[in-house]
């Protein structure tokens, strides 16, 4: 798969260091991956749903969640944004 976006992550670790680690693990278990449906990327992540149009990966444990947008015919995934499990929460992040 291609990752649109490591920038997101970068940034992301800046003000949460302890996510560095889960996150370059979900990243190179993901550049790796030929997903083809959700089923696909539970055999990786067993705790990614599907929201709407968005996958969501739990990461560290519950701590962070990061929301994409996976192009399977294109093999593509786009970083919507990673977010504490509090701002998930308050769903800002589905408008």
């Amino acid at each position: 798969m291609r990752i649109v976006s490591k920038r997101a992550i970068t940034e992301f670790v800046e003000g949460h260091p302890d996510a560095l680690e889960p996150l370059l693990h979900w990243y190179q278990v993901a550049k790796r991956a030929v997903w083809q449906t959700l089923v696909d990327v539970r055999r990786d992540f067993a705790h990614a749903d599907a929201v709407g149009v968005f996958t969501v990966f739990n990461i560290a444990g519950n701590k962070y969640r990061m929301i994409t947008a996976i192009k399977y015919r294109w093999q593509v995934i786009y970083l919507r944004n990673i977010l504490t499990h509090a701002e998930y929460n308050r769903g800002k992040w589905k408008q």
